[in-house]
């Protein structure tokens, strides 16, 4: 997975819309950036979106992203997924029926001395799995066609054009020139022309075919870009893709960032600076001055623009993890309350966040060596253990969360909201399905 700050707060704000008018602004659903270079998004259940970072990089619009998130929230909207499983188990069971009547015609031309007749039950065996893929995949191209009705409908709503759904399936067809042979009915989606026709109907018929993105929007599509070819090039493929003479800041943000990786945060400085006197409202220039400068080993460097970036940016939970590991790898114990402070405004947002817990745990544990009073040193302990327990925790490291917790409990008074959360983890037990 991605995490930055930067992408997910423009993902969020393409999903804003289709959301709400698809009815699903109440489900809390998080949308996941997968580091992976291909144009693909998924959902997996209600409350889960993903989306790789190749989507990104490879639209060319912000209209082609939200077409993508119109069409998963489709699926989500129809209940695709949880009418999958039943599909799934029904052609299971089919497919395991065939098998043991497979293997039963294969033992019984082995007993009978009959090789043909065991040369058909393996037929039958493997015919049941062709015969219950073919079953689920024509399902699949049912779901897949009527996602794409949804999501030009939620498009509609919200006056935005299909144009960028279109251009996205149009840019799949033409990765299938030439192939030969394919078998429309071993596809889990509908072929693409056939798919094309439907929804082209649908979007030119639209009265918002020829809205376009807002200017801004566009200009932050082209920012998060260039950001993620930044990190994921080569330095030398990013400059090639990124020219000298291309002086957009898109371009100059991308160059800064490969700079940085190919030469080191001295060289890149001069290239941040230039983008945060261009654009000194922008928060994510700050916050990549900060990160390259606390990344290099100048942690005390690294708090002043990290702290600009969460004041124009006060609800972007990453970046105050990323200033509370700042101030705390400064080693000054003045800082150590100011860490704690954006640390806890950070999990109260982010509260899966292993990586916050971890640093509040380091926090806590600062501020037990500090103390004087045995009182006072026992508390931050207590909390320096239920942090590093729900740092376990979100790290899948149970053992270690139950340890972590059954210390912090002892150390808070029973009944209180800490003393609870320790318990938590403590009663807690993976779930088991059949």
């Amino acid at each position: 997975m991605i995490r930055d700050a930067e992408t997910e707060a423009l993902i969020r704000t393409y999903a804003k819309l289709i959301f709400q008018a698809a009815g699903l602004g109440s489900q809390a659903i998080e949308i996941h950036i997968v580091n992976d270079r291909s144009f693909n998004a998924f959902v997996v259940d209600g409350h889960n979106m993903f989306i790789h970072a190749g989507t990104l990089m490879e639209a060319k619009t912000p209209n082609q992203v939200i077409g993508v998130i119109a069409h998963e929230s489709g699926h989500i909207t129809g209940g695709h997924l949880a009418r999958l499983r039943t599909q799934l188990a029904r052609a299971k069971s089919a497919a395991l029926m065939l098998q043991l009547l497979g293997l039963a015609a294969m033992a019984a031309g082995a007993l009978g001395g009959a090789p043909g007749l065991g040369q058909a039950g393996m037929g039958v065996a493997y015919g049941g799995q062709d015969a219950a893929m073919r079953s689920i995949l024509a399902y699949r191209q049912d779901e897949e066609s009527s996602a794409d009705q949804a999501g030009v409908s939620f498009l509609n709503a919200t006056h935005q054009s299909g144009r960028g759904m279109l251009e996205t399936f149009e840019l799949m067809s033409t990765k299938l020139i030439g192939v030969q042979g394919i078998n429309p009915y071993l596809q889990s989606h509908p072929m693409p022309q056939q798919r094309l026709v439907q929804l082209r109907e649908l979007v030119t018929s639209s009265p918002y075919y020829n809205a376009v993105d807002p200017p801004e929007l566009q200009f932050r599509h082209d920012l998060v870009k260039a950001k993620l070819y930044g990190f994921l090039d080569t330095p030398e493929v990013l400059f090639n893709r990124y020219p000298q003479n291309d002086q957009s800041l898109p371009a100059q943000y991308a160059r800064a960032i490969g700079i940085y990786r190919k030469s080191g945060v001295k060289a890149a400085m001069p290239q941040i600076d230039a983008l945060i006197a261009a654009q000194p409202n922008w928060p994510y220039f700050y916050e990549i001055k900060g990160q390259f400068l606390f990344e290099s080993g100048n942690a005390a460097s690294a708090v002043v623009p990290l702290r600009q970036a969460v004041t124009l940016a006060p609800n972007e939970p990453l970046i105050r993890v990323m200033l509370g590991q700042a101030l705390l790898g400064t080693n000054d114990p003045k800082l150590v309350d100011e860490a704690i402070t954006n640390l806890r405004t950070a999990l109260a947002r982010e509260d899966s966040s292993a990586m916050g817990y971890r640093q509040l745990a380091a926090a806590y544990g600062r501020k037990a060596d500090l103390a004087q009073a045995p009182g006072a040193k026992k508390q931050f302990l207590a909390q320096a253990e239920l942090a590093s327990a729900e740092a376990y925790f979100y790290e899948g490291q149970l053992r270690l969360a139950k340890q972590q917790a059954k210390r912090a409990k002892a150390g808070f008074v029973d009944g209180t909201p800490n003393w609870i959360k320790a318990d938590d983890i403590l009663a807690f037990e993976v779930p088991t399905t059949d």
